[in-house]
Order: C-alpha cells, then sequence, then structure tokens
C-alpha cells in the first residue's frame, strides 16, 4: 500500500471578506498556486487569486477561421477542381454561393475549439478532485469559503504554509491527500 501524496493545505474561512483577505495576503507573501472554493460567486476573488486572462477566446478565433477556411476551401476543391459543372453561365468560383457554407462552418470551428479549448485549459475531465478527501470540504457548497494553496507551489513548505493560513484566522486547516 503506497502513501498517500500530499497535494496542498486547505484552509477554511467563516466570510468572503475574510477570504479575499488571505488570498490578497497569500499573493503577496509570493503563493502562486492556489484556489478559493465558495459557495456561490465572491466578487474580486478572482483578482485577489492573481487570476490572468484565459487563452480561450484566441482559441476560438483560430477555430473559427480554420472552421471559414476549410469550408471555403472545401467547396472550392468540390466545384472548380474535382467536378466541375458550369449551370447557366456562371463562374466556377462562386463566392456569394459559398456564404452560407463558409459561415456556417465557421460558427461550427468556432464553437468546437471553444469546448475543447475550455476543457483542455481546465484540465477537465477530473473525476476525482483531491480536495472532495477532505471531509469539511461538503461545507463549501452551504456557508463556508476555502483557500486551497498547492503543494505545486514554488514556496510551499508544510509547515509554514499551515502557520501562515492559521495566522491569516483560519478556522481549521486540513492537509489535501490524493
Amino acid at each position: 500500500m503506497t502513501t498517500p501524496r500530499l497535494s496542498g493545505v486547505l484552509a477554511e474561512f467563516g466570510e468572503e471578506r475574510q477570504l479575499i483577505q488571505a488570498a490578497r495576503r497569500a499573493r503577496a507573501a509570493g503563493y502562486t498556486r492556489m484556489d478559493a472554493y465558495t459557495p456561490y460567486p465572491v466578487d474580486g476573488l478572482a483578482e485577489a487569486l492573481g487570476f490572468r486572462k484565459t487563452r480561450v477566446p484566441l482559441l476560438i478565433l483560430v477555430g473559427g477561421l480554420l472552421g471559414g477556411l476549410g469550408g471555403y476551401g472545401l467547396q472550392v476543391w468540390l466545384n472548380v477542381w474535382d467536378y466541375p459543372i458550369n449551370v447557366g453561365g456562371r463562374p466556377l468560383n462562386s463566392i456569394p454561393a459559398w456564404i452560407i457554407v463558409t459561415f456556417e462552418l465557421t460558427i461550427l470551428g468556432a464553437a468546437i475549439a471553444a469546448v475543447l479549448g475550455m476543457l483542455a485549459l481546465n484540465r477537465l475531465p477530473m473525476p476525482r478532485h483531491p480536495v472532495f478527501g477532505v471531509e469539511e470540504f461538503a461545507l463549501a457548497t452551504t456557508n463556508r469559503f476555502f483557500l486551497a494553496i498547492e503543494s505545486e507551489d514554488p514556496r510551499f513548505q508544510l509547515d509554514q504554509v499551515r502557520t501562515f493560513v492559521t495566522e491569516l484566522g483560519a478556522k481549521g486547516v486540513w492537509d489535501i491527500e490524493e
């Protein structure tokens, strides 16, 4: 039987104000790998944790461009080179007739890129997150606020992190084990 690997430290706070202050102070102390869990959205928490802009909009743009170019290219290949049929004297390369298919494949490419990009950047699917192993974490859906500092953080040392979050006013501190 193997010993569980330490994934981080989970600290419980009673109010959202305390959680935001703790996240700001942890960020100021140099901790960069942390996350917060709340029963409802807390305004200003993402900024306190130091979240940065996401790359999903760029992935959506690239997916849309690839979808549109793919749709247009498919129609050019089919109607101009593979099976050219001159109907009613129109040119083989009839851009107005291809706008709808090009537009629809642009939307399809952007949507697929959005879903796959979001899943990849969030490292999903993750059927079991290590914080679910902490029994008290079940209260995160009702009325408690939690701050987790991950062991992957460069400044992480177990005893120092426990002391640090206790000094921040944490009601409880638990080890997160995988």
